[in-house]
């Protein structure tokens, strides 16, 4: 499942939240979107969850410091401990073994951020025979 992390200032509009996730790739596929946890109530993102159909997965800031992303910003690193909110979040609501699809994607008036990240889980299962039931 894809999952669109998101990270955005307070006065980023539904425009600017819509645009960012199109210029990401769009929702085609995306299950989840993910943001910081005080952001998940933000009007605005809520709107654009209840748009598109989709469920909301906040993040704990606590866990951000263990995910290494693709882009950084010092000012996220200080804050946060991780380069970038969009990339992290949706890593940790992809779950272990998740990686980036579309890293950091900035909207056009720099309100907002998005990238999508997919946990693929390999296909662990063996085919087993007989043979090897009874060897």
């Amino acid at each position: 499942m894809k999952v669109a992390g998101l990270g955005f200032r307070r006065a980023a509009s539904l425009a600017s939240l819509r645009g960012v996730l199109a210029a990401a790739g769009g929702a085609q596929g995306v299950g989840i979107l993910a943001t910081l946890a005080p952001k998940a109530c933000s009007p605005a993102f809520i709107a654009l969850a209840e748009e598109l159909g989709l469920p909301i997965c906040p993040i704990a800031a606590d866990m951000l410091p263990s995910l290494t992303t693709a882009t950084f910003s010092e000012r996220i690193m200080r804050l946060f401990g991780t380069g970038c909110i969009a990339e992290a979040t949706a890593l940790a609501a992809a779950g272990q073994g998740a990686s980036l699809l579309v890293s950091r994607v900035v909207s056009s008036d720099g309100m907002a951020t998005a990238a999508i990240a997919e946990r693929t889980v390999p296909d662990m299962a063996k085919k087993v025979t007989q043979k090897d039931i009874t060897a």
